[in-house]
Parts: C-alpha cells; sequence; structure tokens
C-alpha cells in the first residue's frame, strides 16, 4: 500500500456530508471536544477547575485522540464538535480532502516538541543524514510530524522513496524505537522524550525554524458547527485565552502545574519541561499578520503543496483563506 492510499484511507471520513454535524448549544447541554494526552497546556488547568462548564452553561466531554487526522475524522462524522491543538497538517490534509474545517484560534507553537530521532547505533546526525537512505521509520502520516520529516528529508536530500515510511502513532512509534523495529521515529510530545532516550535527532527547534519548518497547533472545528455556535465558540476561546494569560505569569505556575499534569497524565517535572518547549501566543499575537491575519493561510497553502509534491495527498486549494474564522477569536477579545 502506498503512503498516499494509507493517508487518503485515514482521511476518507473527512469527504463526508457535514449533514451529520448536530448542533449542541442553544437548548441541547453538551459538547465533545478533542485534546491530546501527554501534552500540556494552560487550558487543563481550567478543564480540571471546571471552568468550561460553568461559563459556557454546558456539559464538555473531552476525548482523548492519537493524532490530529483522528480528530479530522471525527469531526466529519459529528462524534466531535471541537479539537484543541490540532496539528497544522492533518487540518490541511483534510481541508485538501474537501472537509469544512475552520481554524479558530492558534493553540502553541512548539518547535522544539515534535521531530525525528535517529537510533543512536547507526550513529547518524546532520552531517550524515544521506544514510538515512533505504532506512525505515515511524511516522504518524498526514501529521505536523510528517511534514517535518519530509522537510528535513528534502533539505537533506534523501529520497523518501528509497526508505520504507511506516504510519505510525507516535506511541507506537516510541515503542518500536525502542524495540529496535525502526530505524527513526518521528513524532511529538512523551512519545517524542521516550524516543530521544534511544536515540539522537538531526535538526534543533532554532534550526528547523530557520529552514522554514515551522511547528504550531490550532483549535479546529467543522464551519457549520461553529456558525451555528458562534457565540459558544467565542466563549469557550476566551476561556482557553485566560487560562493562557495566567500562565504566562511565572508566579502561577506552582498553582497551575498540579492540575495541568494530572489531566495531561505526566508527572510535574515532564510537564514542566514540555510546557518550558512551548509558546502560547496571546489574543493579538494570533490576528496579528504573522498568524491568524495571513501568515498561517499562507503557511497552510506551504504545507498542502509539500504534500502533493510527496505524493501524499492528491491536490492542494487554491487558497486556504476561507479555512481561517478568526470571529469568535475577535469576539472573545472583547468579553
Amino acid at each position: 500500500m502506498t503512503i498516499k492510499s494509507k493517508l487518503l484511507g485515514a482521511i476518507g471520513a473527512a469527504s463526508v456530508a457535514m449533514s451529520a454535524q448536530a448542533a449542541v448549544a442553544g437548548g441541547h447541554s453538551e459538547i465533545t471536544v478533542a485534546y491530546f494526552l501527554e501534552w500540556p497546556m494552560p487550558f487543563e488547568y481550567a478543564k480540571q477547575m471546571g471552568t468550561y462548564d460553568e461559563e459556557l452553561g454546558v456539559k464538555v466531554n473531552w476525548v482523548s485522540f492519537e493524532s490530529g487526522v483522528k480528530m479530522s475524522a471525527a469531526m466529519a462524522s459529528g462524534d466531535v464538535h471541537l479539537s484543541v491543538s490540532q496539528g497544522v497538517p492533518p487540518f490541511v490534509v483534510a481541508a485538501s480532502a474537501g472537509q469544512d474545517l475552520q481554524i479558530l484560534d492558534v493553540a502553541v507553537s512548539y518547535a522544539d516538541n515534535d521531530n525525528c530521532v535517529v537510533k543512536s547505533d547507526l550513529e547518524i546526525d546532520k552531517d550524515s543524514a544521506a544514510e538515512l537512505a533505504g532506512k525505515k521509520v515511524a511516522v504518524p502520516l498526514g501529521t505536523a510530524a510528517h511534514y517535518g520529516f519530509l522537510k528535513q528529508m528534502s533539505h537533506f536530500g534523501v529520497d523518501v522513496g528509497s526508505m520504507e515510511v511506516v504510519d505510525m502513532d507516535p506511541p507506537d512509534g516510541a515503542a518500536a524505537i525502542a524495540q529496535g523495529a525502526v530505524d527513526m521515529f518521528c513524532g511529538w510530545g512523551g512519545s517524542l522524550r521516550r524516543a530521544k532516550e534511544h536515540g539522537n535527532i538531526l535538526l534543533t527547534g532554532s534550526e528547523k525554524t530557520d529552514l522554514g519548518i515551522l511547528v504550531f497547533d490550532v483549535t479546529s472545528g467543522p464551519a457549520g458547527w461553529v456558525a451555528e455556535n458562534s457565540e459558544l465558540v467565542a466563549k469557550f476561546l476566551k476561556i482557553t485565552a485566560d487560562a493562557n494569560a495566567m500562565w504566562a505569569d511565572s508566579s502561577n505556575h506552582a498553582k497551575m502545574l498540579p492540575a495541568i499534569a494530572k489531566d495531561a497524565g505526566m508527572d510535574e517535572t515532564a510537564t514542566a519541561e514540555t510546557m518550558s518547549t512551548f509558546v502560547f501566543p496571546t489574543v493579538d499575537d494570533q490576528l496579528s499578520a504573522t498568524w491568524l491575519g495571513g501568515g498561517a493561510q499562507e503557511f497552510m497553502k506551504g504545507v498542502a503543496d509539500v504534500f502533493v509534491a510527496a505524493e501524499s495527498i492528491d491536490s492542494a486549494l487554491g487558497s486556504y483563506a476561507g479555512n481561517v474564522n478568526t470571529d469568535p477569536l475577535a469576539s472573545a477579545k472583547d468579553m
């Protein structure tokens, strides 16, 4: 099976009719929100404190996922209404396949927390990366890790077609490199930390950024559902922004860290170490030209073009401007 067929199979649900999306606000009592375990963020403090339920006036059912590709499929089926910290590449894959998704905010930027790790005994680093040709790599297809892998291999002049690329969620990929079943792992979060116990990265976060390999996640949702529940969405983004602002003051870390660690399924030391590599842009920053005011749209087009060139998706949209909706975030700013 080719990489493209695997990826298209994973996102097949993204092309289903959005009629499955049921409005759950304004008379209904629950919404379902996707998030990641081992991916600690300030919103989890508000989640643990019950702030979302209280301020939204609805019960929020939180469901953890292993990848942003699966988040897209769940939103397409109507099982999930919002996804927190969905990677941009899986968002782009779904949008390119025709799923009417919208980016609602910039959840986190994390160039140092999404990377590829080469097995130690190969003794391959950035100066000998050409030796990766023919090697076996675990990559969650259609994700930020997949995009970063493709861009890094292009930078090093390694033909991805010469490699054995295995579609694995990060936890499985980390286990595979630990067992010696693969030569390289690509992924994020706790899985990346575990993989690094058995290998080394090729490029640092700053080195990747210098090459234009941006790594950030978004809060996303189906366009139809967002339009029907715009006030609820704005309130949701406001709660998230307030938690980010609270975390930005380091004097709050001692108070917030235990709750965030508990929610993420991590110990406090690992949580603090992970979050130290994260940047949570302010609402003003998110609405600026760097991010949702134009930069994110241009970046998405670049991601799509890379996936098309790699034959991972059939085609890119002419523009991804219609997949960014800043109205709820602008409303949240005024709340």
